[in-house]
């Protein structure tokens, strides 16, 4: 499932932008290319869920409106092939999602909420229990051997 969509992107960063970073064709048509937005926004998706799946079980039910920012970022990140510059807002923007990710993943930061409120059981971690049978041989039932 993905995190945000096409609208979304449009949205965020605008119509013009997305056009200029899809419009790959000689001579330019003037118009997005929905498969080249789809595959940013699959491996936006694809990153996240890396980060997630460490955390939570996949899919999630509902999606965190910080899912759909985060993921758009990211997916701007890519549509930019020839790269971006070091200290732009969109590669600052993509460190922020990924440093999110990793927070995540760490279980620093809760990304959803049950309906009660309460954060749902991270998966992995906590405190291992082992439960075995009384011990057979102690000194106590091998006294004089």
């Amino acid at each position: 499932m993905a995190y945000c969509t096409k609208q979304d992107l449009i949205e965020r960063f605008g119509e013009r932008e997305l056009i200029q970073l899809t419009d790959r064709a000689t001579p330019p048509a003037g118009a997005m290319d929905d498969t080249i937005i789809a595959r940013a926004i699959a491996d936006a998706t694809a990153l996240a869920d890396g980060y997630i799946g460490k955390a939570y079980s996949l899919p999630l039910v509902t999606v965190p409106e910080v899912l759909v920012k985060l993921t758009a970022d990211v997916a701007r990140y890519y549509l930019h092939f020839k790269g971006v510059e070091r200290d732009s807002p969109i590669q600052r923007s993509h460190d922020q999602a990924l440093s999110y990710f990793r927070d995540v993943a760490r279980g620093i930061v809760q990304l959803i909420e049950t309906e009660t409120g309460e954060t749902p059981p991270v998966s992995g971690g906590g405190q291992v229990k082992v439960v075995a049978p009384d011990r057979t041989f102690s000194r106590k039932t091998l006294k004089g051997y």
